[in-house]
């Protein structure tokens, strides 16, 4: 099982990342970043089929834990929850506990 945390750049991933295992964490962002420092390109929240894509990567990618950073990325994803859990993918929400 893959855990994947979004906004990739920010301090608060880099501290949620420390709290698991190192092996099945993918740090992914939508901002442009150079190629050494192995961050997973993810979909741009603005995009009409976030929701989508994000379910489509998360399947690819064998993630199955999201937690979205991002209020954008956040805001979309609550609307796709459904979706999400349909594909036993669970979105976690940290802003809000």
């Amino acid at each position: 099982m893959n855990i994947l945390i979004t906004a990739a750049t920010s301090s608060e991933a880099h501290r949620l990342k420390k709290q698991f295992r190192a092996d099945n964490i993918i740090l992914g962002d939508y901002q442009e970043m150079p190629a050494f420092m192995q961050i997973l390109k993810l979909p741009n929240p603005s995009s009409l089929s976030y929701a989508h894509e994000m379910l489509t990567l998360c399947l690819d990618k064998e993630i199955r834990v999201v937690y979205a950073l991002g209020d954008e990325e956040n805001s979309n994803l609550r609307t796709a929850v459904q979706l999400f859990t349909e594909f036993g993918i669970e979105l976690k929400d940290i802003k809000n506990k």
